[in-house]
């Protein structure tokens, strides 16, 4: 069997800590060592972890996928966009080396709210109940890849989530 299949679990938590890693290292190197993380006790909200940079507060949704998988979408929850510049970050990785990147990334610009989720389609259960149905989850949406902006770099990225005059246009949906 397949080790990224089997402990999935581990690997989720894997690529959020080397993701972190790499942002608390990005504000090392800019000298402020001006970024706060934190991590919610309960994941019931639609975002992993809590970042914070010189004022700009972000709720981040972290989603990951092997580099070249063929996931077209991603499920968020709608209780992510009532967060204070809520987003979603899709990690692409190697599957050997753990390299992160590309990104994908869906959200506003710092400072502003996601982007309006209720018109992507209602997500269901991925497994059936008895009658093999499976149920709507009305608090979860389908966000398709098309609505999330390609960043190739680590770099782009961080002027993304923290309004840097690098930053990219963004696409509304």
């Amino acid at each position: 069997m397949d080790q990224h299949f089997l402990v999935s679990s581990f690997r989720e938590k894997l690529i959020e800590h080397l993701f972190v890693g790499k942002l608390l290292k990005t504000a090392w190197q800019a000298g402020d060592c001006a970024l706060e993380v934190a991590k919610p006790e309960v994941d019931n909200r639609g975002y992993d972890i809590v970042l914070e940079r010189h004022g700009v507060m972000r709720h981040v949704q972290i989603k990951a996928s092997r580099r070249g998988a063929r996931a077209a979408s991603q499920k968020v929850h709608i209780a992510l966009a009532g967060k204070p510049s809520g987003c979603v970050v899709w990690i692409q990785f190697d599957e050997h080396s753990l390299d992160l990147g590309p990104f994908y990334y869906f959200g506003g610009e710092a400072g502003t709210p996601l982007p309006d989720i209720m018109d992507p389609k209602i997500a269901k259960h991925a497994k059936g109940n008895a009658y093999g149905l499976k149920a709507e989850r009305p608090e979860i949406r389908v966000v398709p890849r098309s609505h999330f902006l390609t960043v190739s770099s680590f770099d782009e990225l961080v002027a993304l989530l923290f309004g840097t005059a690098a930053s990219p246009t963004l696409k509304t949906i």
